[in-house]
């Protein structure tokens, strides 16, 4: 009969674990090489476990009195305890043995044999030359404390044990702003920094402004959180906030962590900061607003002048209304929105934003002057989420398209491309759940998806990415490749990337395709010619008299033409943003179509100048961006 796999195994004796490294040392003990006894009985009935941080002193010495060694200043130690975590410190087999069985205030003596001690095979621990490791020896242990720590490095160099538990989850962290109280003494008891009244310590993360080893133990607290961090001399480093490390071993901080402010670099510059000052509902970055949300808002702009100038505050100038807009549109400063995107509902956040990210690029309110300095204070007071398609019927999913790419055009026409980009890519992602009944259904979905990659083609060309927009061309010549217009999109998208003769066979082939549109393609043949022309008198000024020279003569290269553009193809296309068709070179094709075609649309469109400018404002000429 089959065995079923999961029932063997249930049924199967249990695995035995890996014996450790100090558990295949336990096995060398010998009875009688390691003896007890009680000098002083301890207080309570726990005693020290693996993962405990014990402090201890230890006296070593010889079987007729002689001190060895030892931890005691009264016998030439130098008074600080010994502290190692069972399990993790690398631990003599006697103390191995020993320590565990002691209780807190204890005092007794070890007698142990070599091996139990630095004689042991391989024993983990050195010792100088003059030790005397073969010897029997009385080892006097007074066990001081012992503790659950948490191991902040690797090496035991930094550990905290936790005094009171704080609050939430959350933990500082480079950049963040701390507020704490702070005490710290020596790992023999003097004191040498105190902070208990008046205004604790303040410092950022991440500036070295603190030991390296009390930083990283702050970075596991949580607000409110009482700890003592131990920090050993190689993490004391130099700081404005402790001087005196020289010659210290270790150091125990006494730590209350009262507050911190999450602070953002946005930009990566030390430009564009936000600083939480109250926490948020939620965890981020799951609860904070997505792209198209609706967004509910409190703020009070302020300029960074010495009296910080109020210029506008919405719980005065907005009759006490919040700010209402959707995410991902444009109508508010980028800097605030960027902020605003990585809040929590409730959160309250400080932002200082420079000109090109306040209103150096937005309508700039009358009494901000150009180029100032902005400050916002913003409470983000809830969003609503983007409408669900799910369950919709495809008119109404239709419709709400319409208004997204509505707003990506108006984006596009203001030279907003990341942002048009970005709402057109959002309805072609949406698209994926979207099921269309019927053939007429089905064409009018193909033929908004189409558009939608073209126009995000025409993004791709404004910002110069022009092979992605090729890619985005290929997507809609995939499924139609004698799709007229995404030939032309294409066209232009070769030529700016100065692949002339791929976009030379996608405007014939518009013609063969659609006769119509020979007027446009061959204005766009036109431009091409241009523009194999202008780089062709590049490449002969930039070698000329290369090859004029006689046999063995070398000419030089002229490389910087007087400054001017060394790559006209590439470059070409970017800027034109005041176009209100949102490109002006598709603009000079048409105009120079027009002048190269039959009249196409009557009388009035030749004799009124202004006539094509109106008929291209109604959408009434061919191959228009969007």
């Amino acid at each position: 009969m089959a065995v079923d796999e999961d029932a063997e195994q249930e049924f199967a004796p249990p695995k035995k674990n890996t014996p450790s490294d100090e558990d295949e040392r336990r096995k060398k003990i010998v009875p009688g090489s390691l003896m007890k006894g009680l000098m002083r009985p301890g207080g309570g009935d726990s005693r020290p476990a693996d993962g405990d941080q014990v402090i201890y002193h230890c006296t070593v010495r010889t079987l007729d009195g002689v001190v060895v060694e030892s931890t005691r200043s009264e016998l030439g130690g130098e008074g600080t305890p010994i502290r190692h975590v069972l399990g993790k410190s690398k631990m003599i087999l006697g103390l191995l043995e020993g320590i565990p069985t002691m209780l807190k205030g204890e005092v007794a003596m070890l007698k142990m044999k070599p091996e139990m001690h630095y004689g042991e095979d391989d024993c983990p621990v050195s010792v100088s030359d003059n030790f005397p490791k073969d010897a029997e020896l009385h080892f006097e242990i007074e066990m001081i404390d012992f503790s659950k720590v948490k191991v902040i490095s690797e090496d035991l160099g930094v550990l905290k044990k936790v005094v009171d538990e704080g609050q939430g989850w959350e933990s500082p962290r480079e950049p963040y702003e701390v507020k704490a109280w702070i005490s710290a003494k020596t790992g023999d008891g003097k004191l040498i920094l105190s902070r208990t009244q008046g205004e604790p310590f303040f410092f950022t993360f991440g500036k070295s402004e603190v030991p390296k080893g009390l930083e990283m133990g702050m970075g596991t607290m949580t607000k409110g959180e009482k700890a003592v961090i131990y920090v050993t001399n190689q993490y004391l480093t130099k700081s404005s906030f402790m001087a005196m490390v020289e010659g210290i071993q270790e150091v125990h901080f006494q730590v209350e962590l009262v507050h911190f402010i999450q602070v953002r670099d946005m930009l990566g510059d030390g430009r564009l900061i936000k600083r939480r000052i109250r926490d948020g509902r939620g965890d981020f970055p799951m609860d904070c607003p997505l792209q198209d949300s609706l967004l509910r808002v409190h703020y009070k702009g302020m300029l960074l002048d010495d009296d910080k100038t109020v210029f506008y505050d919405t719980k005065v100038d907005n009759n006490g209304e919040p700010l209402e807009f959707s995410s991902g549109e444009g109508l508010v400063p980028e800097g605030l929105e960027m902020c605003v995107r990585l809040m929590l509902p409730g959160e309250l956040a400080l932002v200082t934003c420079p000109p090109d990210y306040a209103y150096d690029k937005f309508p700039r309110p009358a009494n901000v002057p150009e180029g100032a300095h902005i400050q916002w204070e913003i409470e983000l007071l809830g969003f609503e989420m983007v409408k669900d398609w799910t369950g919709l019927n495809f008119r109404a999913i239709m419709e709400d398209v319409e208004k997204i790419k509505g707003t990506g055009n108006r984006l596009f026409k203001e030279g907003k491309f990341e942002l048009a980009k970005a709402k057109y890519e959002k309805v072609l992602r949406e698209f994926n759940h979207v099921n269309p009944q019927d053939d007429e259904e089905g064409k009018e979905f193909s033929d908004t998806r189409n558009l939608l990659h073209l126009n995000v083609a025409a993004c791709y060309l404004k910002i110069g990415e022009c092979r992605k927009s090729i890619e985005a061309c290929n997507k809609v010549l995939d499924a139609n490749p004698v799709h007229v217009k995404a030939l032309y999109r294409r066209g232009m998208a070769y030529m700016s990337a100065g692949d002339f003769e791929e976009a030379r066979r996608d405007f014939n082939k518009m013609t063969s395709i659609d006769k119509s549109s020979e007027p446009n393609a061959r204005a766009a043949l036109v431009k091409l010619k241009q523009r194999e022309q202008e780089v062709d008198r590049k490449v002969r000024k930039q070698f000329k008299g290369l090859f004029d020279k006689k046999p063995g003569q070398i000419a030089d290269v002229e490389i910087n033409n007087g400054g001017e553009d060394p790559n006209p193809v590439e470059n070409h296309e970017k800027g034109d943003q005041d176009d209100p068709d949102g490109n002006k070179e598709e603009e000079e094709l048409h105009e120079a179509a027009a002048a190269a075609a039959p009249p196409q649309m009557g009388f009035l469109y030749q004799a009124w100048p202004t006539g094509r400018r109106f008929f291209r404002a109604l959408g009434l000429q061919r191959c228009s961006i969007l």
